[in-house]
């Protein structure tokens, strides 16, 4: 009898019923970062409430999108691994400054179309540069990117920035109970249970936070029906030399951080980034910004919260997340239903979040088991990375006296960490040892350069 090939978990696609909760998953996992982008954006411009309720339901709509791009493809186009895609939060700062001196949104879109254009054309040579990737440099920015979203899941605790009652202890109290409800359905439930264990998780906790007046669907009401975005909204785009400049710093910051997103996800999922499929994925990276100065909305990058989703769920079908693409859409082309999702309370994402970012931040820890870290400095290379991407995060300010575009690097700590790893890698391990050099001691403190365990393949490593 003729035997079938085997198809690979990412290829797999699950019955509709198992698609439809996985995909709502991930839709709620990434719902409040990817509106958080336009509401900073428009609440810093002072647009009007109708004008912010446009921009976000075009920012879901180009973000379903991007999504199916990047998770299915087509011809160069896509990664096809299961893969979100959203706002990134490296261009809020240029964008406020480009929209509130002057240039206004007509600026910030001409400088999105030429940034997302400059990404396509810079997408192969990114993809040569996988090589500098090693278990070394891909585990520590791995563990880098948990640790820079677990902020984002301590305000969603306290109860989102800048509400009223942040840090109250009910609200931490419901991200709590959140946190135990997840961990219970994952522990004790049956498996199909215990993949959607952040859904059911966010489901109980918000029938728990609406009897205590956490949440209101009073905004459900208000929203239309039917939303359409048409291109150019807001006019035509225009293209300032500046704007231009500060946007092409952020292609360069947000390319770094999906090669950081991509080869994480190709990590977990047993499918390993290669030259031309990183090439592919920024290249959606490249297209879907293009879509998004197009389509009134944002620069776009891969999402970290759902790589820890993945992690965590171990549902590896890019099927899954092209499933919350198409349910983005909608929520995009429906406001009521974006309002319904809206509604979820903060502390409610924030006990899912602490275990889906966590899980990130482990992810890294388990690719840094594979690097030799004896007689070398390699140890040094992971400690400094860490420090570098953490500093920004603890201390947000700590660059505000710097010129924009450095600030535009180093506040993001992913960007900050992978160069820094980058950079320490090539200098301990590439360049040649100095002569005379004392070999290292074994914590890996100090000493000469050496390739050993670090220029191995994956394949070798594994």
């Amino acid at each position: 009898m003729a035997q079938t090939t085997p198809v690979h978990p990412v290829d797999e696609v699950p019955p509709v019923r198992q698609l439809a909760a996985f995909g709502l998953q991930h839709v709620l996992a990434m719902y409040a970062g990817a509106v958080a982008v336009p509401l900073i954006v428009g609440g810093a411009m002072k647009l009007s409430p109708a004008d912010l309720a446009y921009l976000i339901t075009a920012d879901l709509l180009v973000c379903g999108i991007a999504t199916l791009i990047q998770c299915i493809g087509f011809w160069r186009f896509g990664v096809r691994l299961p893969i979100m895609q959203g706002c990134t939060f490296a261009a809020v700062s240029p964008m406020v400054l480009i929209g509130t001196t002057g240039g206004g949104l007509p600026a910030i879109y001409g400088s999105v179309i030429v940034a997302g254009l400059a990404i396509m054309l810079l997408a192969p040579v990114f993809g040569k540069l996988l090589r500098f990737f090693p278990p070394l440099v891909t585990g520590t920015v791995i563990l880098i990117i948990g640790i820079s979203l677990l902020p984002v899941a301590g305000n969603w605790v306290a109860g989102g920035v800048g509400s009223a009652d942040f840090g109250a202890p009910k609200n931490i109290a419901l991200a709590l109970f959140v946190l135990v409800v997840v961990l219970g359905v994952q522990r004790f439930a049956p498996a199909f249970l215990s993949r959607i264990a952040v859904l059911i998780g966010i489901g109980v906790g918000l029938a728990a936070a609406v009897p205590f007046g956490f949440t209101d669907f009073d905004g459900v009401g208000d929203a239309d029906w039917v939303g359409i975005s048409t291109p150019f909204h807001f006019g035509a785009p225009t293209f300032e030399f500046s704007a231009i400049v500060s946007m092409l710093v952020v292609a360069l910051v947000t390319m770094t951080e999906t090669t950081g997103d991509l080869i994480a996800v190709g990590e977990m999922t047993d499918r390993r980034i290669e030259p031309r499929s990183l090439s592919d994925g920024l290249r959606a990276d490249g297209l879907s910004t293009v879509l998004g100065g197009v389509f009134n909305t944002f620069p776009y990058t891969a999402y970290a919260q759902n790589v820890g989703l993945v992690g965590m769920t171990r549902v590896r079908s890019r099927w899954v997340v092209a499933t919350a693409g198409g349910i983005l859409v909608l929520l995009g082309l429906l406001p009521k239903l974006g309002a319904v999702v809206a509604a979820v309370p903060a502390p409610v994402l924030g006990g899912a979040g602490l275990v889906m970012f966590g899980t990130v931040a482990a992810s890294g820890l388990r690719t840094l088991t594979q690097v030799d870290f004896k007689g070398n400095n390699n140890l040094t290379v992971v400690a400094v990375s860490v420090a570098m991407g953490v500093l920004p995060v603890g201390v947000p300010t700590i660059y505000e006296k710097f010129p924009d575009w450095f600030q535009t690097v180093m506040n993001s700590g992913i960007s900050a960490g992978c160069l820094t790893a980058i950079v320490l890698n090539l200098l301990f391990n590439h360049l040649p040892a100095k002569a005379g050099s004392a070999a290292a001691e074994p914590d890996g403190l100090a000493g000469g350069g050496t390739e050993e365990g670090v220029e191995k393949s994956r394949e070798e490593v594994v």
